[in-house]
């Protein structure tokens, strides 16, 4: 499984110390950016991770800001995109098993590192259940945006 992580400044600190763990694990996550705590505009690094899902480069992706909120906004705007504020283990399992969530989204002003990888851990191994799910999904691709 390929896992892409980006972050703007405000979550840069998180995606340092998820990237450190996954190392650890001897897994690599393919790093986005930003590279540095200096202010960058988080649509920029959400188009970035969109562009990476949608071209088949990752399989899933993780991102951070301050608080989640607008890096969350700014994916979703993206038709084919399903990025989940993932904020405890029932919603991390749920965001895959009903949404099909392809990102999974965290604040690094708002989250600690543990949370964050428990989160994670739980929601990459959840499966998407499909069925009446998988209708509902095709109708938010149906919105248009």
């Amino acid at each position: 499984m390929k896992i892409a992580i980006a972050s703007d400044h405000g979550g840069f600190a998180l995606k340092e110390e998820m990237k450190k763990y996954y190392e650890k694990q001897g897994i690599v996550l393919n790093d986005l950016g930003t590279h540095s705590e200096e202010s960058c505009d988080y649509p920029l690094i959400a188009k970035k991770m969109t562009d990476a899902i949608l071209q088949k480069k990752t399989d899933l992706g993780i991102l951070i800001c301050g608080t989640g909120i607008g890096i969350s906004i700014a994916a979703n705007r993206v038709k084919g995109i399903r990025a989940a504020i993932l904020y405890n283990a029932d919603v991390a399992r749920l965001a895959k098993e009903h949404n099909n969530a392809n990102i999974a989204v965290f604040g690094g002003r708002t989250q600690t590192p543990q949370e964050a990888i428990k989160f994670f851990e739980i929601f990459k191994n959840a499966k998407f259940e499909g069925g009446r799910h998988e209708r509902r999904i095709g109708e938010l691709d149906d919105m248009g945006v």
